[in-house]
C-alpha cells in the first residue's frame, strides 16, 4: 500500500490513487502503480492536468483537488497512514474496507493516550451510526410481538423496577434533582437504545419498536417531554422545537457544578443523543453537541466532560456534514492544537491554513 511514496507523485495524484484503492481494491491500485512508474516525468504533469480537467467537467465546474474543496460539504480523501487516521471514523470518507490503525509508537506520549481512547469510543459510535448492523430484529425478547418500550411511552405499562408510568416521571420528577441524579434505573426507559445498560429489567429497543414508535405521534411527544425533563436537570432548556436550539437556564451554575462533580452524566448524555437520532429527533443532536462544545472549549464551564464531548457526543451526530462542522468548530477552539486527535492531520492542516488566511484578512486595512 505504501509503495506510492516512492513513485514521485503529487498530492493530487496520491489522492486519486488512494481513492482507486478504496473503490477498486488492491488489484486496481497495483495496476495504476505499475503504469505510473513507466510514465516519463515530462508527461506526468500533463496527465495530472488532464485528470483534473476531466473531474472538473464531471463536477460541473467544482474543484477536483481534495485540497481545494470545502471539507464541510464534500467527500475528502484521507490517507490511512495519516497520523490521526481512525479506521472506525467515517466522518471524512466512506467506510474503509479494512480496519487499520496507525502505529501508536509514532505518536507523542501526550497524544497516544487520547488517540487510543478516541479509537475505543469511535468503534462504539460507528456501530450506533450504522444502526447496529449485527443486531437481530427481535433481540432479547421471548415474545417478538412484545413492545415494552413503546408500551411504556404510550402510558400503558410502568417501567421496572420502579413501577412508574411515563406521566408519573414527567409530573413528579421534574425539578427533583436528587432523584434524577441518584436513581439509575429510569434512564434506559426514558431513552431506550438497541444496546444494553445497567438496568437488567429494562428491555433493549427492537427494530419493530423503532418503526412503531416513529409512526406514533403520542409516543414522540412523550419523548420530547423526557428530553426537556433531562435538559432542565443539566441546566439547559429547549428554546426552539423545530431547530432543537438550546440555552442555559437561570440556575445553570448550580447544575453545571453537579455535572462537573458527577461525570457519569456524560454516559447519560451519550444515551440521550443516540436515542434522539433513533426515535425521530435527529435534528436535535447537533445543537446540543454545539452547546457542550461552547461550554467546554470556549467558556470553560464544564472542563471535566471535555473529552466525553469530543470522543462521544460529536460522533453521535448522524448527519455527516453537521459532524464535520462540529469538529471544525472544536479544532478552532481547542488548545493546544497539536494535541487535537479527533480528526486526520491532513484536515487539521487545511483548517489551520484557512484560519491563517482569515486572520490575515481581518488584520489587513
Amino acid at each position: 500500500m505504501h509503495r506510492f511514496y516512492s513513485l514521485n507523485m503529487s498530492p493530487f495524484i496520491t489522492g486519486v490513487f488512494l481513492w482507486c484503492y478504496r473503490r477498486g481494491g488492491g488489484g486496481c491500485y497495483n495496476i495504476l502503480c505499475w503504469f505510473w512508474q513507466f510514465v516519463p516525468l515530462f508527461f506526468r504533469k500533463r496527465l495530472e492536468i488532464g485528470v483534473r480537467s476531466l473531474l472538473w467537467w464531471r463536477n460541473d465546474g467544482r474543484a477536483a483537488d481534495p485540497g481545494e474543496r470545502d471539507v464541510e460539504t464534500s467527500e475528502t480523501l484521507v490517507d490511512p497512514t495519516d497520523e490521526f487516521y481512525c479506521s472506525y471514523d467515517s466522518t471524512w470518507e466512506d467506510e474503509p474496507s479494512q480496519n487499520r490503525s496507525i502505529e501508536m509508537s509514532s505518536l507523542p506520549r501526550s497524544n497516544r493516550y487520547k488517540f487510543r481512547r478516541f479509537q475505543n469510543a469511535a468503534k462504539d459510535m460507528q456501530t450506533y451510526r450504522h444502526d447496529y448492523p449485527n443486531q437481530p430484529r427481535d433481540q432479547h425478547l421471548s415474545k417478538p410481538e412484545a413492545r415494552p418500550n413503546l408500551m411504556f411511552y404510550l402510558g400503558q405499562d410502568p417501567c421496572l423496577p420502579d413501577g412508574l408510568h411515563i406521566s408519573d416521571i414527567h409530573k413528579e420528577w421534574h425539578g427533583d434533582y436528587n432523584k434524577l441524579e441518584y436513581v439509575h434505573t429510569y434512564i434506559q426507559w426514558l431513552f431506550p437504545l438497541q444496546e444494553p445498560g445497567v438496568n437488567s429489567e429494562a428491555s433493549i429497543l427492537t427494530k419493530q419498536e423503532i418503526t412503531d414508535f416513529l409512526n406514533n405521534s403520542f409516543a414522540k411527544k412523550n419523548l420530547l417531554k423526557s428530553y426537556k425533563l433531562m435538559l432542565d436537570f443539566y441546566g439547559i432548556e429547549l428554546i426552539n422545537e423545530i431547530t432543537g436550539d438550546v440555552r442555559k437556564t437561570e440556575n445553570w451554575m448550580e447544575r453545571f457544578d453537579n455535572f462537573n462533580r458527577h461525570t457519569h452524566n456524560s454516559l447519560r448524555i451519550t444515551r440521550i443523543l443516540k436515542c434522539l437520532g433513533t426515535l425521530g429527533y435527529r435534528d436535535y443532536q447537533a445543537p446540543l453537541v454545539k452547546f457542550f462544545l461552547v461550554e467546554t472549549l470556549v467558556n470553560g464551564q464544564l472542563p471535566n466532560i471535555k473529552e466525553s464531548v469530543l470522543n462521544y457526543f460529536v460522533f453521535a451526530v448522524l448527519d455527516k456534514k453537521k459532524r464535520r462542522n462540529l469538529l471544525k468548530f472544536a479544532y478552532e477552539n481547542y488548545e493546544p492544537k497539536e494535541e487535537f486527535v479527533w480528526c486526520p492531520k491532513k484536515i487539521q492542516m487545511f483548517w489551520l491554513q484557512q484560519m491563517k488566511i482569515q486572520n490575515g484578512r481581518e488584520k489587513s486595512p
